[in-house]
Protein backbone atom coordinates (compact mmCIF):
# COMPACT_ATOMS: atom_id res chain seq x y z
CA UNK A 1 0.00 0.00 0.00
CA UNK A 2 1.37 3.28 -1.03
CA UNK A 3 2.07 5.62 2.28
CA UNK A 4 0.63 8.53 0.57
CA UNK A 5 -0.64 10.26 -2.19
CA UNK A 6 -4.19 11.57 -3.42
CA UNK A 7 -5.87 7.87 -3.77
CA UNK A 8 -4.61 5.69 -0.20
CA UNK A 9 -7.43 3.07 0.72
CA UNK A 10 -6.90 1.21 3.88
CA UNK A 11 -9.26 -1.90 4.55
CA UNK A 12 -10.63 -2.81 7.99
CA UNK A 13 -13.20 -5.78 7.66
CA UNK A 14 -15.34 -7.75 5.23
CA UNK A 15 -18.50 -9.67 6.29
CA UNK A 16 -19.07 -12.05 3.58
CA UNK A 17 -22.26 -14.60 3.51
CA UNK A 18 -22.11 -18.03 1.64
CA UNK A 19 -21.57 -17.27 -1.61
CA UNK A 20 -23.31 -19.62 -4.37
CA UNK A 21 -22.45 -19.86 -8.23
CA UNK A 22 -24.21 -17.16 -10.30
CA UNK A 23 -26.66 -15.76 -6.87
CA UNK A 24 -26.11 -12.66 -6.70
CA UNK A 25 -25.81 -11.63 -2.89
CA UNK A 26 -24.51 -8.42 -0.83
CA UNK A 27 -21.54 -8.09 1.60
CA UNK A 28 -20.28 -5.46 3.88
CA UNK A 29 -16.66 -3.85 4.13
CA UNK A 30 -15.35 -1.55 6.28
CA UNK A 31 -12.47 0.72 5.01
CA UNK A 32 -10.47 4.01 4.92
CA UNK A 33 -9.63 6.70 2.95
CA UNK A 34 -5.70 7.55 3.87
CA UNK A 35 -4.97 9.50 0.95
CA UNK A 36 -5.19 13.41 0.11
CA UNK A 37 -8.47 13.29 -2.01
CA UNK A 38 -11.95 12.78 -1.27
CA UNK A 39 -14.00 10.05 -2.80
CA UNK A 40 -17.03 10.35 -4.63
CA UNK A 41 -19.58 8.30 -6.96
CA UNK A 42 -20.88 11.27 -9.32
CA UNK A 43 -23.02 9.19 -11.55
CA UNK A 44 -23.54 5.76 -12.71
CA UNK A 45 -20.30 5.80 -14.45
CA UNK A 46 -18.50 8.52 -12.97
CA UNK A 47 -16.42 8.63 -9.93
CA UNK A 48 -15.06 5.95 -7.55
CA UNK A 49 -17.07 2.88 -7.36
CA UNK A 50 -16.78 -0.37 -4.61
CA UNK A 51 -16.33 -3.54 -7.23
CA UNK A 52 -14.54 -6.61 -7.07
CA UNK A 53 -12.46 -9.75 -9.01
CA UNK A 54 -13.21 -13.14 -8.94
CA UNK A 55 -9.51 -14.88 -8.98
CA UNK A 56 -8.56 -18.74 -9.27
CA UNK A 57 -6.20 -20.18 -7.04
CA UNK A 58 -3.49 -18.87 -9.32
CA UNK A 59 -4.72 -15.47 -9.88
CA UNK A 60 -5.92 -15.48 -12.85
CA UNK A 61 -9.12 -13.37 -13.08
CA UNK A 62 -12.38 -15.29 -13.90
CA UNK A 63 -14.54 -12.38 -13.44
CA UNK A 64 -12.53 -8.61 -13.87
CA UNK A 65 -15.41 -6.74 -14.25
CA UNK A 66 -17.64 -7.10 -11.20
CA UNK A 67 -20.73 -5.16 -10.39
CA UNK A 68 -20.45 -1.99 -9.38
CA UNK A 69 -21.74 -0.09 -6.00
CA UNK A 70 -21.59 3.68 -5.76
CA UNK A 71 -20.18 5.01 -2.22
CA UNK A 72 -23.24 5.83 -0.35
CA UNK A 73 -21.38 8.88 0.60
CA UNK A 74 -18.44 11.26 -0.07
CA UNK A 75 -15.54 9.95 1.80
CA UNK A 76 -12.93 12.90 2.78
CA UNK A 77 -9.52 12.05 3.51
CA UNK A 78 -9.16 10.73 7.35
CA UNK A 79 -12.50 9.07 7.19
CA UNK A 80 -13.93 5.71 7.71
CA UNK A 81 -16.99 4.09 5.48
CA UNK A 82 -18.78 1.11 6.45
CA UNK A 83 -20.83 -0.21 3.14
CA UNK A 84 -22.87 -2.95 1.90
CA UNK A 85 -22.15 -3.40 -1.75
CA UNK A 86 -23.52 -5.99 -4.22
CA UNK A 87 -21.85 -9.03 -5.61
CA UNK A 88 -22.27 -12.14 -8.04
CA UNK A 89 -20.70 -15.55 -7.36
CA UNK A 90 -18.31 -16.83 -10.04
CA UNK A 91 -19.65 -19.98 -12.52
CA UNK A 92 -19.01 -22.68 -11.63
CA UNK A 93 -18.44 -23.74 -8.41
CA UNK A 94 -15.42 -24.04 -6.41
CA UNK A 95 -12.72 -22.92 -4.66
CA UNK A 96 -12.04 -18.68 -6.25
CA UNK A 97 -10.30 -15.88 -4.68
CA UNK A 98 -12.45 -12.96 -3.85
CA UNK A 99 -10.73 -9.18 -4.10
CA UNK A 100 -12.60 -6.17 -3.26
CA UNK A 101 -11.04 -3.43 -4.61
CA UNK A 102 -11.68 0.61 -5.29
CA UNK A 103 -12.00 1.79 -9.51
CA UNK A 104 -12.71 5.48 -10.61
CA UNK A 105 -14.39 4.48 -13.34
CA UNK A 106 -13.55 4.60 -16.78
CA UNK A 107 -9.75 5.05 -15.36
CA UNK A 108 -7.96 2.54 -13.25
CA UNK A 109 -8.27 0.35 -10.35
CA UNK A 110 -6.89 1.76 -6.78
CA UNK A 111 -4.62 -1.94 -6.68
CA UNK A 112 -3.14 -0.88 -10.03
CA UNK A 113 -1.69 2.51 -7.99
CA UNK A 114 0.05 0.38 -6.11
CA UNK A 115 -3.45 -0.19 -3.25
CA UNK A 116 -3.95 -3.80 -1.77
CA UNK A 117 -7.39 -5.04 -2.76
CA UNK A 118 -9.10 -6.85 0.40
CA UNK A 119 -8.89 -10.44 -0.55
CA UNK A 120 -9.93 -13.71 0.71
CA UNK A 121 -10.28 -17.89 -0.23
CA UNK A 122 -13.71 -18.49 -0.73
CA UNK A 123 -15.52 -21.67 -1.33
CA UNK A 124 -17.95 -21.33 -3.83
CA UNK A 125 -21.29 -23.45 -3.27
CA UNK A 126 -23.43 -25.00 -6.49
CA UNK A 127 -26.57 -22.95 -6.70
CA UNK A 128 -29.48 -24.39 -4.76
CA UNK A 129 -32.36 -25.01 -7.32
CA UNK A 130 -34.44 -26.44 -5.22
CA UNK A 131 -37.20 -23.95 -6.25
CA UNK A 132 -36.74 -24.03 -10.07
CA UNK A 133 -40.27 -23.98 -11.57
CA UNK A 134 -40.39 -25.59 -15.52
CA UNK A 135 -42.74 -23.91 -17.53
CA UNK A 136 -43.20 -26.15 -20.52
CA UNK A 137 -46.96 -26.41 -20.64
CA UNK A 138 -47.59 -30.16 -21.78
CA UNK A 139 -44.83 -30.63 -23.89
CA UNK A 140 -43.20 -34.00 -23.42
CA UNK A 141 -39.27 -33.84 -22.01
CA UNK A 142 -36.64 -36.09 -22.81
CA UNK A 143 -35.86 -38.34 -20.08
CA UNK A 144 -32.94 -36.54 -19.14
CA UNK A 145 -34.04 -32.81 -19.81
CA UNK A 146 -35.15 -32.22 -16.20
CA UNK A 147 -31.39 -33.69 -14.96
CA UNK A 148 -29.59 -31.39 -17.22
CA UNK A 149 -31.72 -28.39 -16.18
CA UNK A 150 -31.09 -28.99 -12.37
CA UNK A 151 -27.59 -29.33 -13.43
CA UNK A 152 -26.99 -26.44 -15.24
CA UNK A 153 -28.84 -24.18 -12.79
CA UNK A 154 -26.65 -25.91 -9.79
CA UNK A 155 -23.72 -24.55 -11.88
CA UNK A 156 -24.68 -21.11 -11.37
CA UNK A 157 -27.66 -20.38 -13.93
CA UNK A 158 -30.82 -18.68 -13.28
CA UNK A 159 -32.37 -19.41 -16.69
CA UNK A 160 -31.76 -22.50 -18.70
CA UNK A 161 -33.77 -23.89 -21.76
CA UNK A 162 -33.20 -26.03 -24.68
CA UNK A 163 -34.07 -27.64 -27.84
CA UNK A 164 -37.98 -27.87 -29.44
CA UNK A 165 -38.80 -31.11 -31.61
CA UNK A 166 -42.31 -31.93 -33.08
CA UNK A 167 -43.40 -28.36 -34.79
CA UNK A 168 -41.54 -27.34 -38.12
CA UNK A 169 -42.93 -24.18 -37.80
CA UNK A 170 -39.94 -21.21 -38.78
CA UNK A 171 -39.87 -19.35 -35.49
CA UNK A 172 -38.27 -22.52 -33.87
CA UNK A 173 -36.11 -23.27 -36.22
CA UNK A 174 -33.28 -21.66 -33.91
CA UNK A 175 -34.28 -24.50 -31.73
CA UNK A 176 -33.37 -27.27 -33.14
CA UNK A 177 -31.36 -29.98 -31.40
CA UNK A 178 -27.99 -29.39 -32.85
CA UNK A 179 -24.87 -28.52 -30.86
CA UNK A 180 -24.70 -28.15 -26.89
CA UNK A 181 -23.74 -25.92 -25.01
CA UNK A 182 -24.58 -21.96 -26.12
CA UNK A 183 -23.94 -18.94 -23.97
CA UNK A 184 -24.51 -16.50 -26.26
CA UNK A 185 -27.77 -18.35 -27.47
CA UNK A 186 -29.59 -14.91 -29.54
CA UNK A 187 -33.17 -15.80 -28.92
CA UNK A 188 -35.55 -16.32 -26.01
CA UNK A 189 -35.08 -19.35 -24.01
CA UNK A 190 -38.36 -21.31 -24.93
CA UNK A 191 -39.73 -23.90 -22.43
CA UNK A 192 -37.59 -22.68 -19.69
CA UNK A 193 -36.18 -23.66 -16.22
CA UNK A 194 -36.50 -20.22 -14.39
CA UNK A 195 -35.24 -19.73 -10.49
CA UNK A 196 -37.70 -17.16 -8.99
CA UNK A 197 -38.17 -14.38 -9.14
CA UNK A 198 -37.81 -14.61 -13.30
CA UNK A 199 -40.97 -15.94 -15.02
CA UNK A 200 -41.73 -15.68 -18.74
CA UNK A 201 -41.31 -12.84 -20.33
CA UNK A 202 -41.99 -13.58 -23.87
CA UNK A 203 -43.97 -15.77 -26.11
CA UNK A 204 -42.52 -18.23 -29.42
CA UNK A 205 -45.20 -20.07 -31.22
CA UNK A 206 -47.40 -19.87 -28.35
CA UNK A 207 -45.00 -21.40 -25.89
CA UNK A 208 -43.44 -19.54 -22.96
CA UNK A 209 -40.26 -17.75 -23.32
CA UNK A 210 -37.93 -15.87 -21.49
CA UNK A 211 -35.66 -13.30 -22.78
CA UNK A 212 -32.75 -12.13 -20.47
CA UNK A 213 -33.20 -8.83 -19.48
CA UNK A 214 -30.59 -8.38 -16.68
CA UNK A 215 -27.59 -9.61 -16.25
CA UNK A 216 -28.27 -12.85 -14.44
CA UNK A 217 -26.47 -15.95 -15.98
CA UNK A 218 -28.39 -17.99 -18.55
CA UNK A 219 -27.94 -20.92 -20.53
CA UNK A 220 -29.23 -22.40 -23.58
CA UNK A 221 -28.47 -26.44 -23.78
CA UNK A 222 -29.17 -27.97 -27.13
CA UNK A 223 -28.95 -31.19 -25.64
CA UNK A 224 -32.35 -30.23 -23.93
CA UNK A 225 -35.10 -31.58 -26.07
CA UNK A 226 -38.96 -30.74 -25.17
CA UNK A 227 -41.24 -32.68 -27.64
CA UNK A 228 -44.83 -30.83 -29.00
CA UNK A 229 -47.80 -32.77 -28.37
CA UNK A 230 -50.48 -32.46 -31.16
CA UNK A 231 -53.52 -31.26 -30.21
CA UNK A 232 -55.75 -34.71 -29.67
CA UNK A 233 -52.64 -35.59 -27.47
CA UNK A 234 -50.34 -37.45 -30.23
CA UNK A 235 -46.81 -36.95 -30.33
CA UNK A 236 -46.11 -35.34 -33.81
CA UNK A 237 -43.70 -36.92 -35.89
Amino acid sequence: MPRSGPLVVRWHALELAPVEAGARQLATVELANEGTAPWRSRGPADGIFLAYHWLDERGNAIVWDGIRTPLERAVAPGETLEQTFALRGPIPPGRYRLAVDLVEENRFWLSELGNDALEREVEVAPRDASNAVAFTGDAELAADWQERADALHAEGYEAVGGAVVGAKLPELKPYAPEGGRHPRFPHPLVAPSLLPPLEPNDEIAGLPAYRPSGDEPWMFDGRMVIRLRSRSGRRRA
